[in-house]
Protein backbone atom coordinates (compact mmCIF):
# COMPACT_ATOMS: atom_id res chain seq x y z
CA UNK A 1 0.00 0.00 0.00
CA UNK A 2 1.21 3.36 -1.19
CA UNK A 3 1.80 5.87 1.81
CA UNK A 4 -0.12 9.08 2.01
CA UNK A 5 1.44 12.11 2.16
CA UNK A 6 -0.71 14.18 3.85
CA UNK A 7 -2.00 13.01 7.27
CA UNK A 8 -5.48 12.51 7.34
CA UNK A 9 -7.50 14.35 9.38
CA UNK A 10 -11.56 14.01 10.34
CA UNK A 11 -14.34 15.76 12.81
CA UNK A 12 -15.09 13.19 14.64
CA UNK A 13 -19.26 13.64 16.11
CA UNK A 14 -18.47 11.22 18.75
CA UNK A 15 -15.04 13.20 20.21
CA UNK A 16 -16.41 16.40 18.75
CA UNK A 17 -13.05 16.63 17.87
CA UNK A 18 -10.51 17.35 14.63
CA UNK A 19 -8.80 13.87 14.90
CA UNK A 20 -5.55 11.85 13.19
CA UNK A 21 -7.58 8.65 11.10
CA UNK A 22 -5.76 5.54 11.71
CA UNK A 23 -7.66 2.67 10.00
CA UNK A 24 -7.78 -0.48 13.15
CA UNK A 25 -6.52 -2.73 10.24
CA UNK A 26 -3.37 -0.91 8.26
CA UNK A 27 -4.13 -3.13 5.42
CA UNK A 28 -8.24 -2.21 4.98
CA UNK A 29 -10.66 0.17 6.15
CA UNK A 30 -14.00 -0.72 7.32
CA UNK A 31 -16.68 1.74 6.43
CA UNK A 32 -20.30 1.44 7.39
CA UNK A 33 -23.35 3.70 5.65
CA UNK A 34 -26.65 4.32 6.71
CA UNK A 35 -28.86 3.50 3.63
CA UNK A 36 -32.35 4.62 2.46
CA UNK A 37 -35.80 3.55 3.73
CA UNK A 38 -37.35 2.39 0.06
CA UNK A 39 -40.94 3.44 0.81
CA UNK A 40 -39.89 6.21 -1.82
CA UNK A 41 -38.01 8.01 -4.45
CA UNK A 42 -34.70 9.47 -2.53
CA UNK A 43 -35.22 13.23 -2.50
CA UNK A 44 -31.76 15.67 -3.32
CA UNK A 45 -30.95 16.05 0.65
CA UNK A 46 -30.83 12.10 0.67
CA UNK A 47 -28.36 11.91 -2.08
CA UNK A 48 -26.08 14.43 -0.68
CA UNK A 49 -25.28 11.97 1.95
CA UNK A 50 -24.17 9.18 -0.86
CA UNK A 51 -22.11 11.88 -2.36
CA UNK A 52 -20.13 12.37 0.73
CA UNK A 53 -19.72 9.01 1.10
CA UNK A 54 -18.54 8.10 -2.55
CA UNK A 55 -16.17 11.25 -2.34
CA UNK A 56 -14.76 9.93 1.30
CA UNK A 57 -14.41 6.52 0.13
CA UNK A 58 -12.89 7.34 -3.19
CA UNK A 59 -10.60 9.72 -1.14
CA UNK A 60 -9.58 6.39 0.64
CA UNK A 61 -9.19 4.37 -2.25
CA UNK A 62 -6.95 7.33 -3.71
CA UNK A 63 -4.63 7.81 -0.67
CA UNK A 64 -3.57 3.86 -1.20
CA UNK A 65 -6.32 2.55 1.79
CA UNK A 66 -8.49 -1.20 0.36
CA UNK A 67 -12.17 0.04 1.76
CA UNK A 68 -14.69 -2.22 2.60
CA UNK A 69 -17.63 -0.67 2.61
CA UNK A 70 -21.55 -1.72 3.64
CA UNK A 71 -24.41 0.06 3.23
CA UNK A 72 -28.03 -1.15 4.40
CA UNK A 73 -31.25 -1.21 2.45
CA UNK A 74 -34.02 -0.90 4.77
CA UNK A 75 -36.91 -2.44 3.68
CA UNK A 76 -38.64 -3.10 7.33
CA UNK A 77 -38.89 -1.51 10.71
CA UNK A 78 -38.90 2.32 9.90
CA UNK A 79 -41.55 4.17 11.24
CA UNK A 80 -43.31 7.24 10.34
CA UNK A 81 -41.85 8.92 13.36
CA UNK A 82 -37.40 8.23 14.10
CA UNK A 83 -38.63 6.84 17.29
CA UNK A 84 -41.14 4.32 18.16
CA UNK A 85 -44.80 6.23 16.95
CA UNK A 86 -47.09 6.14 14.28
CA UNK A 87 -46.94 3.36 11.44
CA UNK A 88 -44.71 1.04 9.52
CA UNK A 89 -43.22 3.34 6.31
CA UNK A 90 -43.13 0.71 3.97
CA UNK A 91 -46.05 -0.68 4.91
CA UNK A 92 -47.49 2.80 4.93
CA UNK A 93 -46.29 2.67 1.29
CA UNK A 94 -47.83 -0.24 -0.06
CA UNK A 95 -51.30 0.35 1.54
CA UNK A 96 -50.88 3.68 -0.51
CA UNK A 97 -50.07 2.06 -3.75
CA UNK A 98 -52.18 -1.34 -3.40
CA UNK A 99 -48.96 -2.99 -3.64
CA UNK A 100 -47.38 -5.49 -1.59
CA UNK A 101 -44.48 -4.16 0.69
CA UNK A 102 -41.68 -6.58 -1.58
CA UNK A 103 -42.80 -4.99 -4.46
CA UNK A 104 -42.86 -1.15 -3.30
CA UNK A 105 -38.95 -2.38 -1.82
CA UNK A 106 -37.82 -3.68 -5.30
CA UNK A 107 -39.39 -0.34 -6.86
CA UNK A 108 -37.23 2.11 -4.96
CA UNK A 109 -34.39 0.14 -4.43
CA UNK A 110 -34.04 0.07 -8.22
CA UNK A 111 -35.03 3.83 -8.48
CA UNK A 112 -32.11 4.79 -5.86
CA UNK A 113 -29.72 2.31 -7.51
CA UNK A 114 -30.40 4.39 -10.66
CA UNK A 115 -29.80 7.57 -8.86
CA UNK A 116 -26.32 6.72 -7.80
CA UNK A 117 -25.37 5.13 -11.07
CA UNK A 118 -26.55 8.40 -12.92
CA UNK A 119 -24.30 10.69 -9.82
CA UNK A 120 -21.65 8.16 -10.54
CA UNK A 121 -21.34 6.44 -7.37
CA UNK A 122 -20.06 3.20 -7.20
CA UNK A 123 -21.71 0.56 -5.33
CA UNK A 124 -20.79 -0.55 -2.11
CA UNK A 125 -18.57 -3.70 -1.41
CA UNK A 126 -21.60 -5.30 0.08
CA UNK A 127 -25.59 -4.24 -0.07
CA UNK A 128 -27.03 -5.66 2.88
CA UNK A 129 -30.56 -6.16 3.21
CA UNK A 130 -32.53 -5.47 6.13
CA UNK A 131 -35.09 -8.41 5.61
CA UNK A 132 -32.14 -10.63 5.12
CA UNK A 133 -31.18 -10.07 8.49
CA UNK A 134 -34.34 -11.27 10.48
CA UNK A 135 -32.81 -13.97 12.38
CA UNK A 136 -29.61 -11.78 12.80
CA UNK A 137 -31.72 -9.23 14.41
CA UNK A 138 -33.79 -12.09 16.75
CA UNK A 139 -30.45 -13.34 18.32
CA UNK A 140 -28.79 -10.03 18.41
CA UNK A 141 -31.99 -8.79 21.00
CA UNK A 142 -32.12 -11.85 22.54
CA UNK A 143 -28.58 -11.52 23.95
CA UNK A 144 -29.09 -7.60 24.99
CA UNK A 145 -32.17 -9.16 26.69
CA UNK A 146 -30.07 -11.75 28.17
CA UNK A 147 -27.26 -9.34 29.78
CA UNK A 148 -30.29 -6.95 31.73
CA UNK A 149 -30.67 -4.03 29.12
CA UNK A 150 -34.46 -4.68 28.00
CA UNK A 151 -38.03 -4.84 29.24
CA UNK A 152 -41.23 -5.84 27.89
CA UNK A 153 -44.25 -3.97 26.88
CA UNK A 154 -47.35 -5.16 25.23
CA UNK A 155 -46.26 -3.08 22.16
CA UNK A 156 -43.06 -5.16 22.44
CA UNK A 157 -39.09 -5.34 23.85
CA UNK A 158 -37.76 -2.01 24.76
CA UNK A 159 -34.02 -1.12 25.63
CA UNK A 160 -33.89 0.51 29.07
CA UNK A 161 -31.31 3.47 28.29
CA UNK A 162 -31.15 4.11 32.14
CA UNK A 163 -28.70 1.29 32.24
CA UNK A 164 -25.96 2.80 30.10
CA UNK A 165 -24.28 6.29 31.82
CA UNK A 166 -23.19 7.61 28.72
CA UNK A 167 -26.45 7.08 26.82
CA UNK A 168 -26.26 9.79 24.45
CA UNK A 169 -23.02 10.72 24.31
CA UNK A 170 -23.26 11.17 20.66
CA UNK A 171 -25.78 13.42 21.00
CA UNK A 172 -23.87 15.44 23.79
CA UNK A 173 -26.64 15.08 25.81
CA UNK A 174 -29.01 12.66 27.73
CA UNK A 175 -31.12 15.42 29.67
CA UNK A 176 -34.68 15.37 29.11
CA UNK A 177 -34.70 18.55 27.04
CA UNK A 178 -32.41 16.72 24.47
CA UNK A 179 -35.61 13.66 24.31
CA UNK A 180 -38.29 16.04 24.59
CA UNK A 181 -39.37 15.77 20.87
CA UNK A 182 -39.49 11.88 21.27
CA UNK A 183 -43.71 11.00 21.63
CA UNK A 184 -44.48 8.89 24.41
CA UNK A 185 -44.89 5.42 23.99
CA UNK A 186 -47.57 4.03 26.95
CA UNK A 187 -45.51 2.10 29.65
CA UNK A 188 -41.90 3.41 28.38
CA UNK A 189 -39.85 3.67 31.60
CA UNK A 190 -37.90 6.93 30.14
CA UNK A 191 -38.24 9.07 26.97
CA UNK A 192 -35.17 7.89 25.07
CA UNK A 193 -35.97 3.86 25.63
CA UNK A 194 -36.80 2.65 22.06
CA UNK A 195 -38.36 -0.85 20.50
CA UNK A 196 -35.72 -3.72 19.51
CA UNK A 197 -38.96 -5.60 18.60
CA UNK A 198 -42.39 -4.46 17.88
CA UNK A 199 -45.09 -7.09 18.83
CA UNK A 200 -47.99 -7.14 16.18
CA UNK A 201 -51.23 -6.00 17.75
CA UNK A 202 -53.73 -8.68 18.27
CA UNK A 203 -56.37 -7.56 15.75
CA UNK A 204 -53.25 -6.70 13.34
CA UNK A 205 -51.22 -8.86 10.31
CA UNK A 206 -48.73 -7.06 8.87
CA UNK A 207 -47.49 -7.83 4.93
CA UNK A 208 -43.83 -7.92 6.69
CA UNK A 209 -44.04 -9.91 10.42
CA UNK A 210 -41.81 -12.81 11.76
CA UNK A 211 -42.11 -14.69 14.83
CA UNK A 212 -39.85 -14.06 17.62
CA UNK A 213 -39.62 -14.71 21.54
CA UNK A 214 -41.66 -11.63 21.96
CA UNK A 215 -44.36 -12.52 19.75
CA UNK A 216 -44.96 -11.83 16.20
CA UNK A 217 -43.90 -8.84 14.64
CA UNK A 218 -40.60 -6.69 13.37
CA UNK A 219 -37.60 -5.25 14.17
CA UNK A 220 -36.62 -2.61 16.24
CA UNK A 221 -35.60 0.22 12.95
CA UNK A 222 -32.44 1.25 15.42
CA UNK A 223 -31.56 -2.26 15.36
CA UNK A 224 -30.47 -3.35 11.80
CA UNK A 225 -27.40 -1.27 11.38
CA UNK A 226 -25.52 -2.69 14.84
CA UNK A 227 -26.40 -6.03 13.49
CA UNK A 228 -25.42 -5.92 9.84
CA UNK A 229 -22.36 -3.45 10.45
CA UNK A 230 -21.32 -5.73 13.04
CA UNK A 231 -21.55 -9.05 11.32
CA UNK A 232 -20.21 -7.64 7.68
CA UNK A 233 -17.42 -5.36 10.23
CA UNK A 234 -16.59 -6.92 13.29
CA UNK A 235 -18.03 -5.06 16.45
CA UNK A 236 -15.57 -2.02 16.54
CA UNK A 237 -14.63 -0.69 13.07
CA UNK A 238 -13.68 2.49 11.42
CA UNK A 239 -15.79 4.83 10.17
CA UNK A 240 -19.98 5.53 10.03
CA UNK A 241 -21.49 7.82 8.26
CA UNK A 242 -24.57 9.34 7.85
CA UNK A 243 -27.21 12.04 7.99
CA UNK A 244 -26.86 14.61 10.75
CA UNK A 245 -30.49 13.81 11.38
CA UNK A 246 -29.06 10.33 12.19
CA UNK A 247 -27.04 11.78 15.28
CA UNK A 248 -29.56 12.42 17.84
CA UNK A 249 -31.80 9.24 18.10
CA UNK A 250 -31.13 6.73 15.73
CA UNK A 251 -26.99 6.28 15.95
CA UNK A 252 -27.03 7.14 19.55
CA UNK A 253 -29.52 3.89 19.54
CA UNK A 254 -27.01 2.46 17.74
CA UNK A 255 -24.09 2.75 20.13
CA UNK A 256 -26.38 1.94 23.36
CA UNK A 257 -27.28 -1.30 21.25
CA UNK A 258 -23.59 -2.17 20.32
CA UNK A 259 -22.22 -1.62 24.45
CA UNK A 260 -25.11 -4.19 25.64
CA UNK A 261 -24.27 -6.19 23.00
CA UNK A 262 -21.02 -6.50 24.05
CA UNK A 263 -20.79 -5.68 27.62
CA UNK A 264 -18.14 -3.34 26.50
CA UNK A 265 -18.99 0.98 27.13
CA UNK A 266 -15.98 1.30 24.72
CA UNK A 267 -17.70 -0.38 22.12
CA UNK A 268 -19.16 2.34 19.99
CA UNK A 269 -19.76 0.64 16.70
CA UNK A 270 -17.12 2.33 15.28
CA UNK A 271 -13.78 5.02 16.40
CA UNK A 272 -14.93 7.68 13.91
CA UNK A 273 -18.41 9.21 13.43
CA UNK A 274 -18.97 11.25 10.77
CA UNK A 275 -22.55 13.21 9.68
CA UNK A 276 -23.29 15.32 6.76
CA UNK A 277 -25.31 17.99 7.11
CA UNK A 278 -28.68 19.24 5.55
CA UNK A 279 -29.83 20.25 2.12
CA UNK A 280 -31.97 23.17 2.53
CA UNK A 281 -33.74 24.86 -0.10
CA UNK A 282 -34.93 28.50 1.22
CA UNK A 283 -38.31 27.26 2.92
CA UNK A 284 -36.27 24.99 4.71
CA UNK A 285 -34.76 21.22 5.53
CA UNK A 286 -35.53 18.91 2.72
CA UNK A 287 -37.49 16.07 3.73
CA UNK A 288 -40.13 13.67 2.13
CA UNK A 289 -42.50 14.49 4.99
CA UNK A 290 -43.47 17.78 3.53
CA UNK A 291 -45.47 15.73 1.12
CA UNK A 292 -43.31 17.57 -2.33
CA UNK A 293 -39.88 17.13 -2.64
CA UNK A 294 -37.22 17.40 -5.32
CA UNK A 295 -35.43 14.36 -6.78
CA UNK A 296 -33.01 13.77 -9.26
CA UNK A 297 -35.47 13.00 -12.05
CA UNK A 298 -36.57 16.10 -11.02
CA UNK A 299 -33.34 17.68 -12.24
CA UNK A 300 -33.05 15.76 -15.43
CA UNK A 301 -36.79 16.38 -16.25
CA UNK A 302 -35.46 20.24 -16.25
CA UNK A 303 -32.89 19.24 -18.64
CA UNK A 304 -30.10 19.33 -15.90
CA UNK A 305 -27.18 16.33 -16.32
CA UNK A 306 -27.20 14.80 -12.87
CA UNK A 307 -23.43 15.19 -12.14
CA UNK A 308 -24.45 19.06 -11.79
CA UNK A 309 -26.09 18.05 -8.86
CA UNK A 310 -22.57 16.30 -7.73
CA UNK A 311 -20.67 19.77 -8.57
CA UNK A 312 -23.05 21.49 -6.84
CA UNK A 313 -22.64 19.58 -3.28
CA UNK A 314 -18.73 19.13 -3.50
CA UNK A 315 -19.08 23.08 -3.87
CA UNK A 316 -19.82 23.01 -0.10
CA UNK A 317 -17.99 21.19 2.66
CA UNK A 318 -20.00 18.01 3.91
CA UNK A 319 -20.55 19.73 7.39
CA UNK A 320 -22.36 22.89 6.36
CA UNK A 321 -25.50 23.29 5.53
CA UNK A 322 -26.27 23.73 1.32
CA UNK A 323 -28.58 25.52 -0.06
CA UNK A 324 -30.34 24.86 -3.01
CA UNK A 325 -32.11 27.04 -5.47
CA UNK A 326 -32.54 27.21 -9.07
CA UNK A 327 -29.63 29.86 -9.71
CA UNK A 328 -27.27 27.53 -7.59
CA UNK A 329 -28.25 24.35 -9.04
CA UNK A 330 -27.83 26.31 -12.65
CA UNK A 331 -25.08 27.65 -11.80
CA UNK A 332 -23.53 24.73 -10.75
CA UNK A 333 -24.34 23.24 -14.57
CA UNK A 334 -22.23 26.13 -16.50
CA UNK A 335 -19.28 25.15 -13.97
CA UNK A 336 -19.67 21.63 -15.00
CA UNK A 337 -19.92 22.46 -18.82
CA UNK A 338 -16.75 24.98 -18.48
CA UNK A 339 -15.12 21.78 -17.23
CA UNK A 340 -15.98 19.66 -20.26
CA UNK A 341 -15.10 22.14 -22.62
CA UNK A 342 -11.83 22.65 -20.95
CA UNK A 343 -10.58 18.76 -20.85
CA UNK A 344 -11.99 18.74 -24.41
CA UNK A 345 -10.29 21.29 -26.00
CA UNK A 346 -7.16 19.38 -24.13
CA UNK A 347 -7.94 16.36 -25.32
CA UNK A 348 -8.41 17.49 -28.97
CA UNK A 349 -4.89 19.02 -28.69
CA UNK A 350 -2.82 16.08 -27.62
CA UNK A 351 -5.41 14.11 -30.62
CA UNK A 352 -3.33 16.05 -32.72
CA UNK A 353 0.19 14.78 -31.12
CA UNK A 354 1.51 11.88 -33.66
CA UNK A 355 3.27 10.47 -30.49
CA UNK A 356 -0.37 10.17 -27.94
CA UNK A 357 -2.66 8.00 -28.48
CA UNK A 358 -6.19 8.63 -27.24
CA UNK A 359 -7.48 5.86 -28.01
CA UNK A 360 -7.22 3.75 -25.18
CA UNK A 361 -4.02 4.74 -23.36
CA UNK A 362 -4.20 2.47 -19.99
CA UNK A 363 -3.60 5.65 -17.77
CA UNK A 364 -6.69 7.44 -19.65
CA UNK A 365 -9.20 4.43 -18.73
CA UNK A 366 -12.07 5.16 -16.36
CA UNK A 367 -11.57 3.42 -13.09
CA UNK A 368 -12.92 -0.30 -13.13
CA UNK A 369 -15.76 -0.46 -10.91
CA UNK A 370 -15.68 -4.10 -10.48
CA UNK A 371 -12.81 -2.98 -8.95
CA UNK A 372 -13.62 -0.22 -6.77
CA UNK A 373 -16.47 -2.69 -5.52
CA UNK A 374 -14.20 -5.03 -4.12
CA UNK A 375 -12.70 -2.28 -1.85
CA UNK A 376 -9.56 -1.95 -4.01
CA UNK A 377 -7.35 1.05 -3.29
CA UNK A 378 -6.02 3.53 -6.52
CA UNK A 379 -2.29 2.66 -6.48
CA UNK A 380 -2.19 1.34 -9.82
CA UNK A 381 -4.12 3.65 -11.88
CA UNK A 382 -2.25 6.42 -10.23
CA UNK A 383 1.35 4.99 -11.24
CA UNK A 384 0.17 5.17 -14.46
CA UNK A 385 -1.11 8.64 -14.51
CA UNK A 386 1.39 10.35 -12.36
CA UNK A 387 4.40 8.66 -13.06
CA UNK A 388 5.41 11.09 -16.07
CA UNK A 389 4.52 14.01 -14.01
CA UNK A 390 7.33 16.69 -13.11
CA UNK A 391 7.91 19.27 -10.37
CA UNK A 392 5.35 22.14 -10.54
CA UNK A 393 2.52 19.02 -11.27
CA UNK A 394 3.36 17.07 -8.59
CA UNK A 395 3.53 20.29 -6.70
CA UNK A 396 -0.67 20.99 -7.45
CA UNK A 397 -0.82 17.02 -6.51
CA UNK A 398 0.38 17.89 -2.88
CA UNK A 399 -2.03 20.98 -2.98
CA UNK A 400 -4.87 18.88 -4.16
CA UNK A 401 -3.72 16.04 -1.24
CA UNK A 402 -3.74 18.59 1.72
CA UNK A 403 -7.08 19.56 0.55
CA UNK A 404 -9.00 15.98 0.45
CA UNK A 405 -7.10 14.81 4.06
CA UNK A 406 -8.06 17.81 5.79
CA UNK A 407 -11.58 16.76 6.70
CA UNK A 408 -12.12 15.65 2.77
CA UNK A 409 -12.12 19.73 2.07
CA UNK A 410 -13.50 18.86 -1.27
CA UNK A 411 -14.15 22.74 -1.91
CA UNK A 412 -10.82 23.41 -2.11
CA UNK A 413 -9.92 20.33 -3.89
CA UNK A 414 -12.40 21.22 -6.71
CA UNK A 415 -11.45 24.73 -7.83
CA UNK A 416 -7.86 23.10 -8.28
CA UNK A 417 -9.38 21.22 -11.13
CA UNK A 418 -10.09 24.65 -13.10
CA UNK A 419 -6.35 26.01 -11.90
CA UNK A 420 -5.17 23.21 -13.01
CA UNK A 421 -6.64 23.18 -16.68
CA UNK A 422 -5.99 26.91 -17.05
CA UNK A 423 -2.25 26.73 -16.45
CA UNK A 424 -0.01 27.60 -19.54
CA UNK A 425 3.40 26.64 -17.00
CA UNK A 426 2.17 23.22 -17.63
CA UNK A 427 1.99 20.92 -20.86
CA UNK A 428 -1.53 20.02 -22.30
CA UNK A 429 -0.70 16.58 -21.09
CA UNK A 430 0.40 16.96 -17.41
CA UNK A 431 -2.91 19.07 -17.21
CA UNK A 432 -4.68 15.91 -18.64
CA UNK A 433 -2.97 13.55 -15.99
CA UNK A 434 -3.78 16.10 -12.90
CA UNK A 435 -7.63 16.13 -13.58
CA UNK A 436 -7.68 12.11 -14.26
CA UNK A 437 -5.65 12.04 -11.35
CA UNK A 438 -8.12 14.67 -9.16
CA UNK A 439 -11.01 13.44 -10.81
CA UNK A 440 -10.66 9.92 -9.44
CA UNK A 441 -11.54 11.36 -6.54
CA UNK A 442 -13.78 14.19 -7.36
CA UNK A 443 -15.77 11.64 -9.30
CA UNK A 444 -17.48 13.81 -12.38
CA UNK A 445 -15.99 11.55 -14.83
CA UNK A 446 -14.77 14.69 -16.73
CA UNK A 447 -11.81 12.69 -19.26
CA UNK A 448 -15.18 10.42 -20.57
CA UNK A 449 -18.05 13.33 -20.78
CA UNK A 450 -18.86 15.47 -23.92
CA UNK A 451 -20.68 18.88 -24.58
CA UNK A 452 -23.00 16.41 -25.97
CA UNK A 453 -23.94 14.90 -23.19
CA UNK A 454 -24.87 17.35 -21.37
CA UNK A 455 -27.33 18.84 -23.78
CA UNK A 456 -30.51 16.98 -22.10
CA UNK A 457 -34.11 17.66 -23.41
CA UNK A 458 -35.91 19.09 -20.92
CA UNK A 459 -39.30 17.41 -20.12
CA UNK A 460 -41.51 20.25 -21.09
CA UNK A 461 -40.02 20.90 -24.20
CA UNK A 462 -42.20 22.21 -26.93
CA UNK A 463 -40.07 21.26 -30.42
CA UNK A 464 -38.84 17.58 -30.94
CA UNK A 465 -34.86 17.36 -31.36
CA UNK A 466 -35.56 16.35 -35.45
CA UNK A 467 -37.98 19.73 -35.34
CA UNK A 468 -35.03 21.19 -34.06
CA UNK A 469 -32.44 19.92 -36.06
CA UNK A 470 -34.84 20.92 -39.02
CA UNK A 471 -34.85 24.48 -38.39
CA UNK A 472 -31.23 24.94 -37.34
CA UNK A 473 -30.94 23.32 -40.97
CA UNK A 474 -33.41 26.17 -42.28
CA UNK A 475 -31.21 28.96 -40.60
CA UNK A 476 -28.32 27.92 -41.62
CA UNK A 477 -29.41 28.11 -45.18
CA UNK A 478 -31.05 31.15 -44.92
CA UNK A 479 -27.55 32.98 -43.31
CA UNK A 480 -25.90 31.34 -46.66
CA UNK A 481 -28.28 33.25 -48.65
CA UNK A 482 -27.89 36.28 -46.84
CA UNK A 483 -31.31 36.18 -45.70
CA UNK A 484 -30.83 38.24 -41.89
CA UNK A 485 -34.19 38.55 -40.76
CA UNK A 486 -35.19 35.10 -41.60
CA UNK A 487 -32.38 33.27 -39.70
CA UNK A 488 -33.23 35.88 -36.93
CA UNK A 489 -37.11 35.04 -36.97
CA UNK A 490 -36.38 31.64 -36.93
CA UNK A 491 -33.63 31.83 -34.11
CA UNK A 492 -36.08 33.61 -31.74
CA UNK A 493 -38.51 30.80 -32.36
CA UNK A 494 -36.18 28.11 -30.95
CA UNK A 495 -35.31 30.94 -28.24
CA UNK A 496 -39.02 31.14 -27.43
CA UNK A 497 -39.29 26.82 -27.58
CA UNK A 498 -36.03 26.61 -24.88
CA UNK A 499 -33.29 26.02 -27.64
CA UNK A 500 -30.14 28.27 -27.48
CA UNK A 501 -28.57 28.69 -31.02
CA UNK A 502 -24.25 28.20 -30.40
CA UNK A 503 -22.87 29.80 -33.47
CA UNK A 504 -19.17 29.25 -33.81
CA UNK A 505 -19.71 26.16 -31.21
CA UNK A 506 -19.12 22.73 -32.43
CA UNK A 507 -21.84 21.89 -30.42
CA UNK A 508 -24.13 23.79 -32.64
CA UNK A 509 -27.08 24.32 -30.20
CA UNK A 510 -27.97 23.35 -26.85
CA UNK A 511 -31.21 22.81 -24.71
CA UNK A 512 -31.85 25.66 -22.30
CA UNK A 513 -32.42 24.21 -18.82
CA UNK A 514 -36.30 24.65 -18.07
CA UNK A 515 -35.53 24.95 -13.76
CA UNK A 516 -36.78 27.70 -12.20
CA UNK A 517 -39.47 28.41 -14.81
Amino acid sequence: MAKPSAPILFFNSLSKEMEPFKPIDPERVRLYSCGPTVYNFAHLGNLRAYIFTDSLRRMLNWKGYPVNHVINITDVGHLTSDTDTGDDKMEAAANRAHKTIWEIARFYTEAFWGDLKNLNIFSPTIWSIATDHIQDMIAFARKIEASGFTYQLESGLYFDTSRLKEYGMLAGHREEEGVGRIETVVGKKHPADFALWRRSAPDEKRQMEWMSPWGAGAPGWHLECSVMSMKYLGEQFDIHTGGIDHREIHHCNEIAQNQAFTGNAQATGANFWLHNNFLVDRSGKMSKSKGTFLTLSTLIDAGIHPLAYRVLCLSAHYRSELEFSPENILAALTRLKRLVIAVGHLKSRLEKKADVDLDKPDWLRPYDERSYSKGAPLDYQRSLIEAPLKKEALAVLERFDQAISHDLMLPQALPLLEETLSNKKLQPEERLRLIASMDMVLGLNLLHLDRASLNIRPKNALLPENNVLALLEERQNMRKAKDFAASDAIRARLSEAGIEVLDGDPLGWEWKPQWGD
